[in-house]
């Protein structure tokens, strides 16, 4: 299957399994939060999100305040969720939080 093709409900479903506390909207976006003790380590978290998401060559939009990261991830590209969004997801949550 290519990384580049929406995913219907039930292979979503399947991949939101090896997920832990995002939310799925519509079957067309993955968003998490993600909660620090200042601006300093959201900041420092959102630049590894940053490398990771130029490693992958794709992009979720970040927004970044004080002790708080959003993460919104979709692909525009495939018209809806692609393993690519998941496997994004995935490498995130794999970052070391302080």
């Amino acid at each position: 299957m290519s990384k580049n093709k929406a995913l219907n409900s039930e292979e979503i479903q399947t991949n939101m399994q090896g997920l832990t506390d995002w939310t799925l909207e519509n079957d067309k976006k993955l968003t998490k939060a993600y909660k620090f003790k200042n601006f300093k380590e959201a900041l420092a978290f959102t630049n590894k999100v940053g490398e990771i998401a130029e490693a992958e060559k794709h992009h979720p939009d970040i927004q970044l305040s004080y002790g708080k990261v959003v993460i919104n991830q979709e692909t525009h590209e495939g018209d809806g969720l692609t393993e690519k969004d998941f496997t994004l997801a995935q490498k995130i949550d794999q970052i070391e939080m302080p």
